[in-house]
């Protein structure tokens, strides 16, 4: 009579999960043996280390080859880094970020690029612009827009004067926390947040913290990073903010909307790296001004209406040139290299006292 087999003990799953974590860490060497060959041609042969476009395509590939029961999601998260860190031996992608360490800019920052991305803090998203365009750093990342907020207006009108154009985004789910020292929310006098938290959270703040003073600051970890400094203050922050600073997380998910995300942009000049190829789903952004005279405006629509182009958001800014004329911040669905798209934006120059073409960058999921 056949015995029963017995089934494996915890020391032997363990010493076979060992054993496979050596054949992995040798083929991730071996493959960063030849990314770093990779890196040798491409200096020779002076093309982009970093190309979004490629990185896309091979967790794309994976994903969709992938048997479980990994889930598609955790393996792209997986590849992201690993690719990330191979790329780190090609050419580090030195890439500017709103700071302190803990910002939701940071955090999409590194969704992007992966860990492995050669991070540089900088106080506003001015010096991000002004980092990226001098050359300091070959990216940058900024917020241009939140689902329940509107625009970043600082970051639509640094556009305009920028030589940096986008190349991708990033979309984040924002969960705003408070944060401080003690794990209470009795007898704070102050809340530090970024302007756009602080507003994300009013209602929250009026019914629980009505007396306390909420105070702007250059962002979210720069609160985090202030509340650790002062019992008495609470920022709102990420959980890895909370972590960077050594913050109890007071109450979780405070914002008004549980659906509140916010868009980054992925900026860099245009030597840096070009428009990609179309992806098939992309978009377009632009800034356009036409002449003051009536029936202007509605004149910029006909074109994306006769050539079957989407628009997906219009925003306008002030000139500031005190003649109430105004800056129109235009996405569109599609890629130049689509001709109903091209005839589309031709007779919108046309029609143009200013156009300029801030980037095509694949959208982003």
């Amino acid at each position: 009579m056949t015995q029963p087999q017995a089934s494996p003990d915890l020391a032997s799953l363990r010493v076979q999960i060992d054993n496979i974590d050596q054949q992995l860490l040798t083929l991730l060497n071996q493959r960063a043996l030849v990314a770093e060959r990779v890196g040798e041609v491409k200096k020779r042969e002076g093309t982009p280390f970093f190309r979004p476009d490629r990185v896309a395509q091979v967790i794309e590939k994976i994903t969709a080859a992938n048997p479980g029961p990994l889930k598609s999601a955790h393996v792209a998260a997986v590849w992201r880094e690993i690719m990330s860190a191979c790329l780190a031996l090609e050419s580090p992608q030195r890439v500017a970020v709103l700071g302190p360490e803990g910002t939701f800019c940071e955090a999409a920052a590194i969704e992007y690029f992966g860990g492995a991305a050669d991070l540089m803090y900088c106080n506003s998203f001015d010096e991000v612009f002004h980092a990226t365009a001098a050359g300091s750093a070959q990216y940058g990342v900024v917020g241009v827009e939140n689902s329940n907020e509107g625009v970043v207006t600082r970051s639509l009108d640094m556009f305009l004067h920028t030589p940096c154009h986008v190349v991708g985004e990033v979309s984040l789910l924002v969960r705003h926390n408070l944060l401080r020292q003690v794990n209470s929310a009795e007898d704070i006098e102050a809340v530090l947040a970024h302007p756009q938290a602080l507003a994300q959270c009013q209602s929250w703040l009026s019914k629980h913290l009505p007396h306390a003073e909420r105070r702007p600051v250059s962002s979210n970890a720069e609160g985090a990073r202030l509340a650790a400094t002062n019992p008495a203050w609470a920022g709102i922050a990420s959980e890895r903010a909370a972590q960077q600073y050594g913050l109890h997380v007071v109450a979780h998910a405070i914002q008004d909307e549980a659906y509140n995300r916010t868009r980054f942009a992925v900026i860099c000049l245009p030597h840096t790296l070009a428009t990609a190829a179309p992806s098939g789903h992309d978009c377009t952004s632009l800034i356009i001004s036409v002449p003051n005279r009536p029936g202007a405006v509605h004149d910029l629509l006909v074109p994306l209406k006769e050539n079957g182009v989407s628009m997906t958001r219009f925003e306008s800014r002030p000139a500031r040139t005190g003649q109430w004329e105004y800056y129109f911040y235009i996405d569109i669905s599609g890629h130049p290299a689509e001709p109903h798209v091209a005839k589309a934006l031709a007779e919108l120059q046309r029609l143009s006292a200013f156009y300029k073409v801030l980037g095509t960058y694949p959208v982003a999921a």
